[in-house]
């Protein structure tokens, strides 16, 4: 049987096995489904030849999975290749360090000599995928990085030495059971890319469709683990005895751990990439490659080929017409919707892996690091930006608690007012000013002053969104991520109807009581931004929340608001009327009515400015509001909102009127007195007159 006319993938064990290195010698057993579902357990020896490669043969394992315990008891009984290691990495590390304090000591500008960039990205090069990593987060941050730094690092995405052909055609042999040249039409003589765990070949399916194959480095696992366990081990000691160290620095190496050894499962890679384009490939300009299970395993990845440019190259987007800075804000829209919207997100968003196409598209590649946010954690993310973009420093602190940054029983008395201090400056007049790294280092400046610790999920998180905003700066260094968010925030707070939400709107909208007008124009001001803001789907969420038992408290206050509106443009017309009566028509006997009072002018004012606003919202239609009204008053809710709007009113305009009364009778009870008064008076000059 012909393997490419097969279905190849690995099932998934029931229960997670410990990953022992020690017994990769050992029969590995692959279940393969051929067409037509019929399951043949096929169980093979490693290769012999493989051990001039210094190949570890574990790769037909049913899953990879990263075991602390199994790794560190491997690497216990082997003292001696942890110390070569360790020397491995501190020798040319500390040649390096003793070179740039070298060159500052003889005036040599560090910060702008290439020689010393190369020989950094060649020292991380040399160390491995793990140190890669750390040169690849560095090289989407032109705000921390020199130029000349910069420009050297970002080779570390894709441009790494490639390992031998030899090697690539062995390993895609014995991932898919033929030859290359039986399984594939065409292959690039050699890598037109090269990465951290892996290299890129262009091929063509002899179906004719353009392919990308990405092949796995070899001795991956093992460079990889020996690397974790000594920085695994480094964050045990630092936790234990720095005593400023209050994160969980074992807990964010493990998460890391976690995360690259899915990241050297490309059969897990080809899941995520299909996740991920179910959730986000509907996205307004998203584009997620198809994958080819046929031709994938565990070590051999085939997909979809994207033609397209890196979208750090500014140039060559704009010679093809395309606006980067749109690409990015599309970006940002999907990645708002990863982390705060469906909580599966892409966690390595580097320049490599973000393609603009030829079509205008933002293509998303490389879906080995991928990580989860669970709800309530998003809820919380969404409550902390509201909060501190609108300086509600005693809910940040409590965000925080929930984000669990700290513990329920800190007392947060003197945080708020640190926060006050620290993000007050930082915010400045507006939201357009925000940046992730402002906020970040802020944090970490209070990190050292009071009890915080950085929860393990929320490193991924920080260097996605870091990792964003460097590629933002790139291109214009005036984009703020947290800026373009906000719309984003604005319309989830608006239609989201998950009661964590509606709590977080209600003391948005809400302080002491008292209703916060301009909260809610600057809301819907921002959510009409946002890409797929709803007008009607907004209308219709809001009345039925507003008619249920959790909007009772907002109903309520929004119909005492509605009332003193409705109050203050009767005021003024009464106003406008009885002056007119007296002035132009001369009518004196009647009394010029008072005009709406200060706070009544005021909301009615904010009343207007909203009327506007939603009027400027897209998918806003005057010729489609009366129907619409008219099916809005069909709603049970509805007319129960009215019944209690008319209800107020009615007991306003009574007691305005019973108020008349009283005064039309108090003014009669004094001209009476006033008038017995006179009577007396005049009688008493008679008398005194005789």
């Amino acid at each position: 049987m012909r393997w490419h006319s097969m279905i190849t993938k690995t099932v998934p064990p029931t229960s997670q096995p410990v990953v022992d290195i020690e017994d990769s010698h050992k029969l590995s057993v692959t279940e393969i489904v051929p067409e037509n579902g019929a399951l043949v357990e096929v169980v093979s020896l490693p290769d012999q030849s493989e051990a001039q490669y210094n190949l570890v043969n574990v790769e037909n394992r049913p899953e990879l999975y990263y075991d602390a315990e199994a790794i560190a008891a491997h690497f216990k009984k082997r003292p001696l290749q942890v110390l070569q290691r360790i020397f491995k990495v501190l020798t040319p590390t500390l040649t390096f360090i003793l070179g740039l304090w070298w060159d500052n000591k003889r005036g040599v500008v560090v910060k702008n000599d290439h020689r010393r960039a190369i020989h950094l990205r060649e020292l991380l090069t040399n160390l491995g995928p793990a140190y890669i990593k750390i040169g690849q987060a560095l090289s989407t941050r032109p705000d921390l990085v020199p130029p000349a730094y910069l420009e050297e690092l970002t080779k570390l995405q894709d441009k790494l030495p490639p390992f031998p052909n030899e090697i690539a055609y062995q390993f895609i042999e014995e991932e898919l059971g033929a030859t290359p040249e039986e399984v594939y039409l065409e292959l690039s003589p050699d890598p037109i890319a090269a990465a951290s765990l892996g290299q890129v070949y262009k091929g063509k399916l002899k179906t004719g469709e353009d392919v990308a194959i990405k092949v796995q480095r070899p001795d991956l696992r093992e460079r990889i683990t020996i690397d974790l366990y000594i920085l695994r081990r480094l964050a045990g000691w630092a936790q234990r005895s720095i005593q400023r160290v209050r994160s969980d620095l074992v807990g964010i190496l493990d998460e890391l751990g976690y995360r690259i050894f899915e990241e050297m499962d490309y059969i897990h890679e080809g899941e995520n990439a299909e996740r991920f384009s179910k959730l986000y490939g509907h996205l307004k300009d998203v584009y997620v490659p198809k994958i080819y299970w046929e031709y994938t395993n565990r070590r051999v990845l085939t997909m979809e080929w994207i033609n397209g440019v890196k979208l750090t190259d500014t140039e060559a987007i704009r010679a093809r017409g395309i606006d980067a800075r749109y690409l990015i804000e599309v970006g940002v829209q999907c990645s708002l919707r990863q982390l705060l919207e469906d909580g599966f997100f892409h966690a390595d968003p580097h320049p490599g892996n973000l393609l603009a196409t030829f079509d205008g598209h933002l293509a998303y590649l490389d879906f080995g690091m991928m990580s989860e946010i669970k709800p309530q954690q998003r809820y919380g993310l969404i409550e902390a930006i509201v909060h501190l973009v609108n300086r509600d420093f005693d809910a940040l602190g409590r965000d925080y608690v929930k984000l669990e940054f700290l513990t329920p029983e800190t007392d947060l008395t003197p945080i708020i007012p640190a926060f006050a201090r620290v993000f007050g400056n930082a915010l400045g007049a507006s939201v357009a000013e925000l940046n992730i790294k402002s906020i970040t280092d802020d944090l970490s400046a209070l990190m050292y002053e009071y009890p915080f610790r950085v929860p393990a999920y929320y490193a991924l998180i920080i260097r996605s969104l870091v990792t964003l905003e460097g590629i933002a700066i790139n291109i214009d260094p005036n984009f703020k991520v947290l800026s373009a968010a906000y719309p984003y925030v604005s319309k989830r707070l608006l239609t989201d109807p998950s009661p964590e939400l509606r709590a977080s709107l209600q003391d948005l909208l809400f302080k002491e009581g008292k209703f916060r007008w301009n909260r809610l124009e600057n809301l819907l001001r921002n959510a009409r931004n946002s890409q797929d803001y709803d007008f009607n789907l907004v209308l219709n969420q809001a009345v039925d929340f507003l008619s249920s038992e959790r909007g009772a408290f907002i109903r309520n206050k929004v119909v005492d608001e509605a009332v003193k509106g409705v109050d203050a443009v009767s005021k003024n017309a009464l106003h406008n009327f009885t002056s007119l009566l007296r002035e132009r028509v001369g009518i004196t006997t009647v009394n010029e009515t008072p005009t709406a009072s200060i706070e009544q002018q005021q909301t009615l004012e904010h009343v207007k400015q909203i009327l506007k606003i939603l009027q400027e919202t897209r998918g806003f239609d005057s010729s489609k509001l009366a129907p619409q009204i008219a099916q809005l008053f069909l709603n049970p809710g509805v007319q129960r909102l009215g019944q209690q709007f008319a209800s107020q009113l009615l007991q306003k305009a009574a007691a305005r009127l019973l108020r008349e009364l009283l005064t039309v009778e108090d003014v009669d009870s004094r001209k009476k007195e006033f008038s017995t008064l006179a009577v007396s008076r005049s009688s008493l000059d008679r008398v005194c007159e005789r």
